[in-house]
């Protein structure tokens, strides 16, 4: 294990020396982009942060002149982004989305990677709250519901999340360590595929991000309560879990950036094409079928909110006992 574990911190140094090297020997006249961008997405394909970053790209790539292709590496929490960008030249033909777990992954076990060290911020698109949610014909109607039914029958209760360590995972631990109760978790790489299974029965509840909305209103899943700080305009009959007595409020902004070392007309150009798709009102429309809105950074404030995100998942992961053993 150790000599695997020197061997990831000798690629990712070189890898770091790599990039240094490309960045001074590139002209500086050489227009960008000359050929298509991949975007990773950490999550599986058809979840409603898969689909509304498939809009942005295609608006962005028009902007650039080249495509913006959309790739998907769903798994481990929404972290499998991150050992692309560490090993990837920084010439801006190389991206992927930034989800909060990137942040608070390294607090709870050993990866080879840095989410600051090792890129380089680009823009803050938007954010998500949650929803903790069951099927439409389940006799559980409320949070009171779900936490007396783990009380009265002990390790039953099947919870799906989006992947092990992701914002719901650590929620759902916290919530239920807290009144001394259990459940089993059951991941999932994405959202499509957790919120198939969810409408079909296959687990009891489970806490996903605003792309649950469709199957909200098309009455497939019941929505009973919501972390954000307020109540949803869409659905404001729906209580939050923090007024629920809960004391939860869980929000993940979510960004894009590059490999570390990105040239500053590079990010510049990045950062031009995807702010003018942002604002586009085909992509604001996208957003809003999953409850969300535009939250923008520019790279420098993204940069800020990413170096916060980190230092807040510390406090959190020792806070609530969740770091390596």
């Amino acid at each position: 294990m150790t000599t695997r574990r020197s061997l990831l911190r000798l690629g990712a140094s070189l890898a770091a020396v790599t990039a240094s090297a490309w960045v001074r020997t590139q002209p500086a006249d050489v227009a960008f982009p000359q050929r298509p961008v991949f975007l990773w997405v950490p999550w599986s394909a058809g979840g409603g942060t898969d689909l509304s970053l498939r809009v942005l790209a295609e608006l962005a790539g028009r902007r650039l002149g080249q495509p913006i292709v959309i790739e998907n590496r769903g798994g481990a929490g929404g972290t499998l982004a991150m050992p692309i960008l560490q090993q990837s030249l920084p010439d801006g033909y190389t991206l992927a989305q930034m989800p909060q777990p990137v942040f608070r992954a390294p607090w709870t076990q050993k990866v080879a990677w840095d989410p600051i060290r090792d890129t380089t911020p680009i823009i803050q698109v938007s954010g998500v709250t949650f929803g903790l949610l069951v099927p439409a014909a389940s006799p559980l109607r409320s949070v009171a519901d779900l936490l007396a039914h783990a009380a009265a029958d002990p390790g039953r209760l099947t919870i799906a999340t989006n992947g092990v360590g992701t914002t719901p995972h650590v929620v759902l631990d916290a919530l239920f360590a807290a009144r001394g109760l259990s459940f089993i978790h059951v991941p999932y790489k994405g959202a499509a595929e957790q919120l198939i299974a969810l409408s079909s029965g296959q687990v009891m509840a489970g806490v996903n991000a605003n792309g649950f909305a469709p199957f909200v209103d098309s009455g497939r899943l019941r929505l009973l309560a919501t972390f954000g700080a307020a109540r949803s305009r869409r659905w404001p009959d729906v209580p939050t879990m923090s007024e629920l007595g809960h004391g939860i409020v869980a929000m993940s902004p979510y960004g894009l950036a590059g490999p570390r070392g990105m040239p500053d007309p590079i990010v510049r150009r990045l950062h031009d094409a995807f702010k003018s798709a942002l604002f586009d009102p085909r992509h604001i429309a996208e957003l809003a079928k999953y409850d969300q809105e535009v939250v923008y950074l520019d790279s420098a404030d993204y940069g800020l909110s990413m170096r916060e995100a980190y230092a807040a998942e510390k406090r959190t992961v020792e806070r609530l006992g969740l770091g390596p053993a």
